[in-house]
């Protein structure tokens, strides 16, 4: 009696054709980061974020202000002083970081931004892997989170996340070979007007520090202490 072979019931990733034709519909796809970060959901849609996730449609998300156009846009809708602006730039494109900003207006916030506003706070994201870019500059307005279904861990790599996504939620094949090392979801800070930060959630950016406070400190030095001369 001959034996079929095993099929392998992984589901495969992606290739970026199959997700941007997914995202260009407004549905979810899960995207890879080089480390130490871990993959995310994204879509033009919050909801599919959150469907994908296996969570409410109306939990919050955060905005993916990975686009230099949607960083202005949000400009006028930050309760920030301009060093404290200069600061959330900087720990937005340079430290990584998912940050908790305070809003002029909690309750003028425009549509686009309300779902990753809440109690006067908005959350963003803006790490923009350039093996991505092509891609993304197609969207410029994304919203964002963790790549976990409710009660898992963040996918650490495209072959982790598959299982749990594909093949209902396109999971994008990584352009370029990941890094074996440990990863985590981003650390999360909040910036309050006066450019002071708290650590509000830990994650792959602060870990290798001994403590929330050598984090903060380190922050300070990086991206407020002036050059000398």
């Amino acid at each position: 009696m001959s034996h079929r072979p095993a099929v392998d019931a992984t589901p495969a990733t992606s290739d970026t054709a199959t997700v941007h034709h997914a995202l260009a519909q407004g549905r979810a796809v899960v995207l890879p980061n080089p480390a130490p970060l871990t993959c995310v959901v994204t879509a033009t849609r919050p909801a599919a974020v959150n469907v994908a996730k296996g969570r409410p449609a109306d939990q919050a998300v955060a905005l993916w202000a990975h686009h230099p156009h949607t960083r202005e846009e949000l400009t006028e809708h930050l309760d920030l002083g301009p060093d404290a602006h200069r600061l959330a730039r900087r720990l937005l494109t340079e430290e990584l970081v998912t940050l908790l900003a305070p809003l002029r207006r909690p309750h003028g916030v425009p549509s686009w931004l309300a779902p990753a506003a809440r109690d006067g706070w908005t959350l963003l994201f803006a790490a923009r892997w350039q093996p991505l870019a092509p891609l993304l500059d197609d969207f410029p307005l994304l919203y964002v989170s963790s790549a976990n279904r409710t009660g898992h861990p963040p996918a650490a790599t495209p072959a982790e996340a598959a299982p749990h996504f594909a093949p209902r939620t396109p999971v994008l094949t990584a352009p370029t070979p990941l890094a074996a090392s440990p990863r985590r979801a981003t650390t999360t800070i909040r910036v309050h007007p006066d450019a002071r930060t708290e650590l509000h959630r830990h994650g792959a950016q602060d870990h290798p520090h001994p403590s929330a406070e050598h984090y903060l400190n380190h922050l300070h030095h990086t991206y407020r202490t002036p050059p000398t001369a």
